[in-house]
């Protein structure tokens, strides 16, 4: 699946509830999920990490960046093409 893909199966199902929440909120969402995903790292370090939960942690912070970029109106593959492709990458990376 292509970013843009997944962007547009995010917006496809969930948009009309996003547009609704608005940038705050949905960025409250997206920051509750990066704590999941912490939390999920934390027991990672700890030893006691579940690989499929972390896995879904990603993939929930994924769904939120793209949730947040659809509400937005930020193409997130063209975003990344244009940064990390086009651009190079960010200073220092090279």
């Amino acid at each position: 699946m292509q970013i843009k893909d997944f962007q547009k199966l995010i917006r496809d199902r969930y948009h009309e509830t996003d547009a609704r929440r608005g940038v705050p909120g949905t960025f409250l969402w997206l920051t509750e999920e990066l704590g999941e995903l912490a939390s999920e790292l934390a027991d990672r370090e700890r030893g006691q990490g579940d690989p499929e939960a972390l896995a879904l942690e990603f993939a929930d912070v994924l769904a939120w960046l793209a949730t947040i970029a659809n509400v937005c109106e930020v193409d997130l593959e063209d975003a990344v093409h244009r940064k990390y492709v086009m651009d190079g990458g960010p200073p220092g990376t090279k």
